[in-house]
């Protein structure tokens, strides 16, 4: 995990502002920048210093904080730090805290839908194969997979918000309003699941029918064991087993924010400032959302490959 994180915070720190071609520091300033003004905000910033030290104080800021000095005064940037917006001049750190549990609400509730809105319709499509359950539950997962999400977004707003007159997509802390917060975040939860969910279904359903033609299937019939038993306790464990794979993979990647729905919906969270991060060319936030979604992903694996040994037997034996 350290090694990875460190890797990755390497490749954003040097590649992102290589990329775009341009000074920080005039970036910082903006169009309208003298020679004098853009060399005080490269002293402010650290940029006259060598890269290696640079990319230290950066990294070192994130857990103690750092304080920018140059031009008569001195900002000082409690941890984590990831510098100072190149538009706003605010702390990127406090930018982001906000849209945190945003993020985390969108992609929790979207989550727990998907999971059992997909694995629910790919096994049932499984024991039905071939019957008129099996091609609707897959005709409607091709079409979730094939659908842009923004068609979704605004297909699911036309229906529920405009015609129906039931519910807006308008986030409302958890800690002011329960049923606001939920009836929120419900329209971005299902165009959210119904992407992923149509994925969910087409593995499950391809995993299940693989694992059902497996001899330990067929003897544990034999044996006479409740058709409920042999699905649930031995078909759905190893049938979990991929699903739980790309579900972490899937939930840390959005951790970082799930920018088409974020920006669909207008949600302040981290996706939708990684769009205007990136229409504004703003390095810092730039950096920081990219750092978090790779932290996430790496913890997301973590804690798979910790769950494969409470779902697979095999994992502990070995």
């Amino acid at each position: 995990m350290l090694m990875v994180v460190t890797l990755v915070t390497l490749s954003i720190f040097f590649l992102i502002p290589k990329l775009t071609g341009s000074d920080p520091a005039a970036m910082f300033v903006g169009k309208q920048a003298d020679p004098a003004s853009i060399e005080g905000v490269r002293q402010k910033l650290g940029l006259d210093e060598p890269i290696l030290v640079q990319f230290w104080h950066f990294v070192s800021g994130i857990f103690v904080g750092r304080d920018y000095t140059g031009g008569g005064d001195t900002i000082h940037c409690a941890a984590p730090c990831f510098g100072y917006s190149f538009r706003t001049e605010q702390d990127v750190w406090t930018l982001l805290v906000d849209r945190i549990p945003v993020t985390i609400s969108m992609v929790i509730g979207a989550a727990l839908l998907w999971l059992v809105m997909g694995v629910a319709t790919g096994v049932l499509s499984a024991l039905k194969r071939g019957t008129a359950v099996d091609r609707a539950a897959m005709i409607t997962a091709l079409a979730g997979v094939s659908l842009p999400i923004y068609f979704t977004a605004m297909l699911v707003m036309f229906l529920f918000r405009t015609q129906l007159g039931w519910l807006d997509a308008k986030y409302v802390p958890i800690s002011e309003s329960f049923g606001s917060w939920f009836g929120g975040l419900l329209l971005p939860w299902i165009t959210l699941a119904f992407l992923y969910a149509a994925m969910y279904a087409r593995l499950t359903r391809a995993t299940m029918l693989e694992v059902l033609g497996e001899d330990y299937i067929r003897t544990a019939r034999a044996k006479g064991l409740q058709e409920r038993v042999v699905l649930g306790k031995h078909a759905m464990r190893s049938t979990m087993t991929p699903i739980l794979t790309i579900f972490g993979m899937d939930l840390g990647a959005l951790m970082g924010g799930a920018v088409l729905t974020e920006t669909a919906f207008n949600l302040p969270g981290l996706g939708n400032a990684a769009f205007k991060a990136v229409s504004d060319r703003d390095l810092p936030l730039i950096l920081a959302v990219t750092l978090i979604t790779a932290a996430a992903v790496v913890i997301a694996n973590l804690v798979v490959d910790l769950l494969y040994a409470v779902i697979d037997p095999r994992v502990r034996l070995a």
